[in-house]
Parts: structure tokens; sequence; C-alpha cells
């Protein structure tokens, strides 16, 4: 695979730049796409076109807004609390259909600049409960994609099954915990880093950092 060009579905955020240094170890030439569907927080952009340019990627940012249209959430509206699901059901932060089109459109994209292999960093694990981080759906997803386009694309997800602590190890044996620690967003709240600690991407993040760190001192 080292010669081979592949696209990651890039956010700025942990998961996606722990994959796109993942993608940078296994493949000759690497692309990042961002989509901006108008999110609540445009620093999300500009974090992700920094870091972009840090590493000396190709860089895609992708206009979504019909999204924000479609889909009222806490992701792409100020006035709606960002707050955990009740009984089972799934949290505000729920962009129905972002993931369906996303990997949808790095297709597209993958298929214009030779790309055979997509990168996004989903993962069931430490989903949320959100119904496109499931491997069943990249699994479908990927089926469709190739028979849309006869193309051989091959969906990585190397996240799927790790959870944050797992996630933040992975970070370190790829020499990028430091990176992603400090030049990446998570927060609901538009914080870089660390965040604000208190929404609940930030205390997902925090609680897989400390146990890594943790488990990391006892060796």
């Amino acid at each position: 695979m080292k010669k081979d060009k592949a696209i990651v579905v890039f956010s700025g955020g942990q998961d996606s730049t722990t994959c796109l240094f993942w993608a940078m170890e296994r493949f000759e030439e690497v692309i990042a796409v961002t989509f901006n569907y108008n999110q609540r927080h445009k620093v999300e952009i500009e974090c992700a076109k920094n870091i972009a340019n840090e590493l000396g990627l190709k860089h895609h940012i992708l206009d979504m807004s019909l999204l924000n249209q479609l889909a009222p959430n806490a992701l792409t509206r100020e006035d709606i609390e960002v707050k955990e699901g009740e009984d089972g059901g799934l949290p505000s932060t729920f962009v129905p259909g972002r993931n369906l089109l996303f990997m949808s459109f790095a297709g597209v994209l993958a298929s214009q600049v030779g790309a055979k292999h997509i990168i996004t960093g989903v993962c069931e694990t430490d989903f949320s409960g959100y119904p496109d981080c499931r491997d069943v759906f990249i699994k479908s997803l990927n089926v469709t994609l190739n028979l849309s386009m006869d193309q051989q694309f091959v969906i990585h997800t190397p996240l799927m099954w790790l959870d944050k602590a797992e996630t933040w190890q992975l970070a370190d044996e790829l020499n990028a915990l430091k990176f992603v620690r400090e030049k990446t967003l998570t927060c609901y709240n538009g914080i870089i880093a660390d965040g604000c600690g208190e929404c609940p991407s930030c205390k997902l993040r925090k609680r897989g950092l400390d146990q890594y760190l943790s488990s990391r001192k006892e060796f």
C-alpha cells in the first residue's frame, strides 16, 4: 500500500488527526478532505487547515451547507443545547446522514484524484450511539460506493474497535501524541487542545487520556 494514494476524511479532531498520521505511515500520498456544513464552530475548519498545512498535505474543503439546512441539531445551531441522549436515545449532537454524505463525497473526490483508499475515524466502541459510526454501515457503504462508481475503493477504519485510551495509545505509537493533544479540536464548545473539560466530548477525551497515561506509567 505504500505506493498508493489515500483520502482522509478530516475534521481536525483527535480521531481524524490520529487517522491522518496512521495514513501518512502507510501511503505514499495522503490528501485530507474537510466538509464545511456551517458547523457551530468555524474554528473547526481553521484547525483542520492549520494541521494539514503544518503536515504539508493537500487539503480540500468542500461546501456541504445543505446539510445544515436539513439537519438542525447541537452541532449546527447555537441555540440547541449539547446534551447526551435520554433513555437510550441519540445525543443532540447527532447529525442525520452526515457520515453517509461525507463518505460519499470523499468517494467522488477519491475517484477524481485516483485514490483507492479512504480513511475515516469512526468508532463503534466510543460512538455515542451514532448509527453511522457502526462497522456494518461502513462495510455496506464500501460496497455501495464501489458499485455506484465501478471502483475498487477500500475504506479503512483504524479506530473502529478502539476505546479512547487505545486511540491515545495509537497516537503515541505514531509519535503524534503531543501533536494530537495540543493541536486538535474535539470540544463541542470550540476550544482547541484539552478543550472546555465540561462537554461530553471533552470528558470522553480526558478520561481516555488519563487512562492511557496511567497505564503507561505502570510499565
